[in-house]
């Protein structure tokens, strides 16, 4: 009996041993490039498992053919046209290439063959394979111990189209791709200024996504930005796909459900960010980019509140601010209300209440708890479903379900009223991150209403109150302007002064150029009032 269970763990073991063999065979690798060319090209084919979408191609340049090169790059992420004519072409037809005494072929070749604007030298393997699978083109060339690595990136690639997410009726209708160079170039096309910094980084042991930074320098504070360099550069993991790997890795505070970076899939509102002193974190083959450091308040204003009049900017605003507060305890308000405080209800409001909960066999609170789980499946599966059907199956369900609900006696009729007012506040705020925020806090409200009634959801808002004044975004205070309260710059939190009113940027985020408009810049029409008039009415008169 021990010998069978003996045999079979040996069993079990023998293809372990042969898949560690295996990888320690593939990953016995050179430290340095070899001169000779069939060996390097063994070692790449090795070390990319002879995959069908690297293509080798093998070339005989210079005088006599006599010059053994080779082109190497992967199909797919690479520009092919610009490979045949612009690099393959230039070498085949170099038949007078002669190399002089003290030179390099490889140097010859990067200053007289290759018709590219990006060529650098490679003497490492592990920038060799970094660059191959970038998108570079590699060129070999035998009896050198360097290859030239060719800028050749380009592939099939989303277009630019209108916002998914971040919609606005005034505005620019261009979004982010999935490219981070036509990102940057994006934003560079609205702020045209050599001081808009970028800073270019690898992150991933294994994927190496493409990560770069931008800021103003002189606008943007230099110790935020080298915070930010700082939590990048200390990120040690597999694999970054999506930007919310980074801002899961890079946020002050996790035990909190509100965001402290904000993302954003327009470019207009990364360039007004930027002009306040805050930086831009790109990430390669996402449309989102994250902004840090994040206030609160930044979640409720909308890139159009800059384009529109400043009277009415303030009061879609304070609209914004109640939509938030409707999503956050609208429900928790009627389970108090009808639990606890029932004096606070008119009387005829109160009776029609009463009637409609007369053959509800549950208590507010659990109708409540019923219809939000029930609204929250539907609003899931409207998102999942294609678009083609997605929206319907969300709207004919929530009419199905609420008017079911209702002659089932399950929920009454100002329950699923003041559900549906809940869900469509949320739907309303401009940023899905602290929209879901509210959608999980409310259950909390709920369960507070429920047991202390008013006094709970009193209680609960202090609470939140105090924990978002203790959250920090890369150092700066969450709730600032407003605590801490600073009068330079409460003109764009709840309410929005005009342009010529803003005269400086946020504080606490800016270096010493904090001021953005010069004095004087309130428009002053002039004093005559008189009508405009032709020459010709005033000689006839």
């Amino acid at each position: 009996m021990p010998s069978f269970f003996k045999s079979k763990k040996q069993k079990k073991n023998r293809p372990n041993q042969k898949e560690n063999s295996q990888n320690q065979s593939t990953n016995s690798m050179p430290e340095s490039l070899n001169s000779s060319l069939s060996a390097n090209l063994e070692v790449i084919k090795q070390k990319t498992g002879n995959s069908a979408d690297v293509v080798i191609r093998t070339l005989r340049i210079g005088e006599n053919s006599e010059i053994r090169s080779a082109v190497v790059y992967v199909e797919g992420i690479v520009d092919s046209q610009s490979i045949n004519d612009l690099l393959i072409e230039s070498m085949m037809n170099k038949r007078d290439l002669q190399v002089k005494m003290g030179q390099e072929t490889i140097e010859v070749i990067a200053e007289e063959v290759v018709a590219l604007g990006s060529v650098k030298t490679v003497s490492d393997w592990d920038e060799l394979f970094l660059s191959l699978m970038s998108g570079e083109t590699i060129i070999l060339v035998d009896g050198n111990e360097k290859v030239l690595s060719a800028g050749t990136k380009g592939g099939d690639k989303r277009s630019i189209q209108e916002p998914g997410t971040q919609m606005a009726v005034r505005g620019s209708r261009e979004s982010f791709t999935e490219s981070i160079r036509t990102n940057t170039a994006l934003v560079r096309r609205r702020v045209k200024n050599p001081n808009l910094w970028l800073e270019s980084m690898s992150i991933g042991r294994v994927s190496k996504t493409d990560v770069a930074i931008m800021y103003i320098n002189g606008i943007a504070k230099e110790e935020i930005v080298e915070e930010v360099r700082k939590r990048l550069k200390r990120i040690d993991i597999d694999s970054i796909l999506e930007s919310g790997y980074i801002e899961q890795l890079i946020e002050d505070q996790t035990l909190t459900t509100f965001p402290t970076l904000y993302h954003t899939e327009r470019p207009d509102m990364v360039a007004g960010n930027l002009l306040e002193g805050r930086i831009a974190i790109f990430v390669d083959g996402t449309p989102f980019v994250l902004l840090a450091p994040a206030v609160f308040i930044q979640f409720f204003q909308s890139v159009e509140d800059y384009y529109a009049r400043f009277d009415i900017a303030t009061a879609i605003r304070f609209l914004r601010i109640l939509i938030f507060f409707i999503s956050l305890i609208g429900p928790a308000v009627y389970i108090a209300a009808t639990t606890f405080h029932q004096e606070m209800i008119p009387t005829q409001l109160l009776i029609a209440i009463a009637a409609q909960r007369e053959a509800v066999p549950f208590p507010a609170f659990i109708e409540a708890i019923i219809m939000e789980v029930s609204f929250e499946i539907l609003r899931e599966a409207g998102i999942r479903l294609p678009k083609a059907v997605g929206s319907a199956v969300s709207i004919v369900g929530a009419l199905v379900i609420g008017q079911a609900a209702v002659q089932a006696g399950i929920v009454s009729p100002a329950m699923v009223i003041v559900v549906a007012i809940t869900a469509i506040a949320s739907f309303a705020t401009p940023s899905f991150a602290i929209a879901i925020s509210a959608r999980l806090i409310r259950f909390l409200f709920m369960m507070i209403a429920a047991t202390f009634g008013f006094y709970g959801i009193i209680l609960g808002i202090i609470m939140m109150i105090v924990h978002l004044c203790s959250l920090r975004s890369f150092g700066v205070p969450y709730m600032s302007p407003l605590a801490p309260f600073i009068p330079a710059n409460v003109g764009d939190t709840v309410i929005r002064f005009p342009w010529w009113a803003l005269k400086e940027r946020p504080r606490l985020m800016t270096a010493d150029n904090s001021v953005r408009e010069q004095k004087n810049q309130r428009p002053q029409p002039p004093n005559a009032r008189e009508m405009i008039s032709r020459k010709g009415d005033q000689n006839d008169s």
